[in-house]
């Protein structure tokens, strides 16, 4: 199984940075779908993306893809 680690890197970010970061402030700057967003935060929904889009996140988070996703076996 693939858990997404959104969450985390929001906290760690909102932490940072002082301040309250929402997802349609990481949507529009990673050009990710807010609803995409919202799916991968949702532990009990198996959501399937694109590189693309982890590429994206990555960048905005300024992190590895393996801060964004992990595998775990169910």
């Amino acid at each position: 199984m693939i858990r997404f680690k959104i969450k985390e890197l929001i906290a760690e970010k909102e932490f940072n940075e002082r301040r309250k970061i929402t997802l349609q402030e990481i949507a529009d700057s990673a050009n990710v779908n807010r609803t995409a967003l919202s799916k991968m935060m949702n532990p009990s929904y198996q959501y399937s993306t694109t590189t693309k889009a982890i590429e994206s996140l990555c960048r905005y988070f300024e992190c590895k893809v393996e801060d964004v996703i992990e595998y775990f076996e169910d």
